[in-house]
Order: C-alpha cells, then structure tokens, then sequence
C-alpha cells in the first residue's frame, strides 16, 4: 500500500512539476502571476487530441503540434493582453483569469465536456515490488527529467540563463547591466 502511494506520487509528481516550473519560471522573471498556464497546457492536450484522431496522426505528431500552438498562443497572449498592463498586479490577475476561463469555455465549445483520451505512445505495464505501473507512465517521468535536467543547463550553463537568473534577482540592476527585461520576460513566457 505504502510502494503505491510512493510510485503514484512519483509518476504524478512528475508531472506536477513540469506545470510547477513554468509557472515559477514566468512568475520568477516576469513578476507575472499567470493564472492562464495550465490552461495553455489544456490547449496542448486538445491539439494532441486533434491530431491524433481527426487528422489521424501519431500522436508525437500531435505533441509537437502542441508544444508549438501553446508556445505561440502563450506568446500572442503576452505581446497582445499581458505586456501593456504588466506593471498593474491585480490587473494582470484579472486578465489571465479572464484568459484562463475565455479558453476553457472555447475548448468547451470545439471539444464538448466528454471524456477524451490518446492511444499510449507505449501499451503495456510493468511491476514495481507489486505496484502496477504502465510503460506511459515512465515515459512521463523519463521526459520531465530529461526537461528539467535541460532546464537546469539551460539556467546554470548559457548567457540566456544568466541574464533569466539576474532578471529573476533584480530587474533593475538587470537594465542597468545592459540585460533587455522585457526580452527576457517575453522569452521565458
């Protein structure tokens, strides 16, 4: 009972984490607290879907689809809805969540409020000192650390990283030390 609890908060913790570190990244660098985060991640989830069963392609198709549409409609949304109200907390608030609710709503309207789900990329299932685990699972947390470990380099190893990291510490001194916030913040929505 105990190895179950343990593996299932490992798999989903994964998990957790990949949505746990954009949301500090963006929060970090750009001061923005976005509500709307997890609801690009549902964007990706319908492109996945979309690709999968009514273009009927693979799904890796499907998730660089995703990754891509999530990337510009995160991208769009900052230059278009978050960038000129950005110095205003409580109005960056009010627009995520405003964004957050306008997307669920048209994914609503597109998808309906059925169920819907995407072939394993891997079928089968392995056992973990009798704790069932499913060969998608392991995926999922062999790519969130891949993407954290890249994270982490990313941060620790390149100018980008360093200019996110002093953005992150102190956006003054940043423009004052020749780093473009506002490029840094755009980069890192």
């Amino acid at each position: 009972m105990i190895l179950d609890i343990i593996i299932t908060g490992l798999i989903n913790g994964s998990t957790y984490a990949l949505l746990a570190i954009g949301f500090s990244l963006i929060f970090g660098v750009a001061r923005i607290v976005n509500i709307a985060h997890t609801a690009f991640y549902m964007v990706a989830a319908y492109c996945i879907y979309f690709v999968t069963y009514r273009l009927a392609l693979h799904p890796v198709a499907g998730m660089v689809v995703g990754i891509v549409v999530a990337s510009l409609l995160g991208l769009i949304t900052y230059k278009i809805f978050i960038a000129p109200i950005r110095e205003h907390e409580g109005a960056v608030l009010i627009a995520t969540i405003a964004l957050a609710i306008a997307l669920q709503e048209v994914m609503l309207l597109i998808f309906s409020g059925d169920y819907l789900s995407v072939p394993s990329l891997v079928p089968g299932y392995f056992t973990i000192f009798g704790v069932k685990a499913f060969y998608q699972q392991l995926i999922t947390v062999a790519a969130a650390l891949l993407v954290l470990a890249f994270l982490r380099a990313l941060l620790m190893k390149t100018r980008l990283g360093l200019a996110i990291r002093a953005t992150a510490q102190d956006r003054e001194v940043a423009n004052l030390m020749g780093i473009n916030e506002s490029r840094v913040a755009t980069l890192t929505v």
